[in-house]
């Protein structure tokens, strides 16, 4: 059926209505009902909206921000697609899979509704620890999941922690461009509301629901017959993966070691490198400042690679673009 006879339709229906009820008020609500709530209105507002010569004139514009974009969202699915977040593990319940579990009450009242779960980020201890978890987590979360005070764990939180960090600057940075095309774009409510797939596609811009794969590790009670159960849950972000990089430099005092040094890259020193740095990349060939992108993703390097025997002392930090930075790598840059 065309459209001009759909509109038709929605327009003399409504007076129909105006004419059985005899009420004018009833009738022009039950139009402005139909107007606004219709799929075919929304539709026709949508596909006007998109063929406009505005929209398209921003759409142009936006380009060179959308390329942009589009660059550093994959940039963030590579550096999540290289890392492995895998720490320790708990060994309770680690053969569990091998036998079958079943309730086999014959009572009315079977409380069960707590069911233990067994997996390798999953500890089940008494009541009692699971307190003491919420209470000092680095502790009970070294003890009870085999994370040893050791150089080789040190290495490896902190290689977790060194991509937490940047997936979190990252994806926190995607958000932030993609915000800021909208309000550029700047489209109707009922747009982002109810075409938001479309809009984005008709803008150019690859939406991905990337994500900070925090590990989550779980402290879990449950009493014998399912009556009750508590659980302590600690996620390794940031804050987490510093404070549980600074107890084991503590315990093992190899603060000069690549791994003691990487330890020391807290995020308020990587902060005070960028502030240092008036947020602009120090390759000089480069030279880019938030001043001219707003959305710059910056990273801190080491001038001298830790590999290399690198320190984490200010005049071995600076701070480079996350183009720069990947191009260089290992290498040193003068």
């Amino acid at each position: 059926m065309p459209k001009p006879l759909y509109i038709t339709l929605l327009i003399v229906a409504p007076l129909v209505l105006i004419g059985i009820t005899g009420s004018g008020a009833v009738g022009f609500f039950a139009i402005v009902l139909v107007l606004v709530a219709s799929p075919i209105i929304w539709k026709v507002r949508k596909d006007r909206y998109f063929k406009s010569e505005q929209f398209q004139a921003l759409r142009a514009e936006v380009g060179v921000v959308v390329a942009e974009h589009n660059e550093v969202v994959n940039y963030v699915a590579e550096i999540r697609s290289q890392g492995s977040f895998e720490l320790g593990a708990s060994s309770t319940g680690q053969y569990a899979h091998l036998a079958t579990f079943e309730n086999t009450s014959a009572w009315n009242n079977r409380r069960d509704r707590n069911v233990a779960e067994y997996a390798p980020h999953v500890h089940n201890a008494s009541l009692q620890v699971v307190r003491n978890a919420s209470v000092d987590p680095i502790k009970y979360l070294m003890k009870y999941f085999s994370i040893r005070a050791d150089q080789e764990t040190l290495a490896d939180v902190q290689r977790v922690a060194e991509d937490i960090s940047r997936l979190e600057e990252a994806v926190a940075n995607v958000k932030g461009r993609e915000a800021a095309i909208t309000v550029r774009i700047n489209p109707p409510a009922f747009i982002l509301k109810r075409y938001a797939g479309q809009f984005w596609n008709q803008i150019g811009v690859h939406l991905s629901p990337i994500t900070v794969p925090y590990p989550h590790y779980k402290f879990q009670y449950t009493s014998a017959g399912g009556n009750s159960g508590q659980s302590s849950s600690i996620a390794l972000d940031s804050p987490t993966l510093e404070a549980l990089s600074a107890t084991l430099v503590d315990r093992i005092r190899w603060a000069k070691s690549a791994a003691g040094q990487r330890a020391l890259m807290t995020a308020s020193l990587r902060g005070w490198i960028k502030d240092r740095d008036h947020h602009t990349c120090q390759n000089p060939e480069c030279g880019i400042s938030v001043a001219v992108e707003p959305h710059l993703l910056l990273e801190v390097d080491h001038i001298m690679p830790v590999s290399r025997g690198g320190l984490s002392t200010p005049e071995n930090l600076q701070t480079l673009c996350w183009r720069c930075n990947r191009t260089k790598g290992a290498k040193m840059v003068p």
